[in-house]
């Protein structure tokens, strides 16, 4: 057997994996909290969809990953299959997604939390060990049954607990410190899926299969960068429930003032009415007096005119 070692460059690569997993989880609780504020079944599915990418993308699997690049075999160079590599990061997001849809999308209940943990955990503990198959090096991996066992119940039950979390907590300080706590259980579970696996040494080829880890650090790491940002952006310029409130609270006020002009205006016409009446009849009379005596003083001067002839 070759010797094995998990922490190759010390504690550096177990704390940024847990720092990773923590961030992630914290970003998609608070996700998860959105959803329960969320108006319409639209903004849950976007909701829940956006908290897969976090705790799916970079809660479980970029910590992973990370926590791989200290993984090293005395005797042999490893390298990665990109594309089991890639197929590991689409099943953790995949997984994670229809845990949380079967968990928070629809009346919250325990067994559609445990029914969910079951489904995510069970997922996420295939997409480790598909991680892990991603490998290649120059020998057999071997693999403990009993620790490999051992993970895939701890993935459970990490998996339960935290969609619990996702469909109860809200609190930001309760959110803050069940991050924490799942981001310890994910790094428990990914230390002892590969504290299950040995390796024995075959003769060493010159052959080239996969990328090393280094190489796939710059485009892991952008993507990570960029899907946390996106993240970021996006729960804070979501309008929250207070913002919901205080815009119903501003159009109540609205509607009131509009009410109160529209019934000032109505009574100032009753008021104006029967005087813009009186006022019309007045001109109208004095209009037909100056008119009669018109036609009086016209009738008179015609009759003088008509004697004068006459004499």
């Amino acid at each position: 057997m070759a010797d094995v070692h998990h922490f190759t460059y010390g504690l550096v690569t177990p704390g940024i994996a847990y720092v990773l997993s923590v961030l992630g989880s914290l970003l998609g609780l608070i996700c998860t909290a959105r959803v329960r504020t969320a108006r319409t079944k639209g903004q849950r599915a976007w909701w829940l969809l956006l908290a897969a990418w976090a705790i799916g993308g970079t809660g479980i699997w970029s910590m992973h990953f990370m926590a791989m690049l200290g993984f090293t075999v005395s005797g042999a160079s490893i390298r990665y299959d990109v594309l089991l590599t890639a197929a590991s990061a689409v099943l953790a997001i995949v997984v994670v997604g229809i845990g949380l849809f079967i968990a928070g999308f629809g009346k919250r209940s325990a067994v559609r939390i445990v029914l969910g943990g079951i489904f995510a955990g069970v997922g996420v503990a295939i997409m480790h060990y598909t991680g892990m198959g991603a490998m290649r090096l120059d020998g057999v991996v071997h693999y403990d049954t009993s620790l490999v066992v051992a993970s895939v119940i701890i993935a459970v039950v990490a998996a339960t607990v935290a969609l619990w979390f996702t469909v109860t907590l809200q609190r930001p300080l309760a959110i803050f410190f069940a991050a924490l706590v799942m981001g310890v259980a994910v790094c428990g579970m990914h230390f002892t899926g590969m504290a299950s696996m040995s390796v024995t040494l075959g003769e060493p080829s010159l052959e080239s299969r996969g990328a090393t880890a280094l190489s796939l650090m710059v485009p892991i790491g952008m993507g990570v960068l960029i899907v946390m940002g996106g993240l970021v952006f996006a729960i804070g310029a979501a309008p929250r429930e207070e913002d919901f409130e205080a815009r119903a609270y501003l159009d109540k006020i609205a509607a009131q003032r509009a009410a109160a002009t529209a019934s000032t205006n109505a009574s100032t016409s009753r008021r104006q009415g029967p005087a813009t009446f009186q006022r019309s009849a007045s001109l109208n009379n004095s209009s037909g007096s100056f008119g009669a005596g018109g036609k009086e003083s016209l009738s008179e001067g015609t009759g003088t005119s008509k004697a004068t002839r006459t004499t």
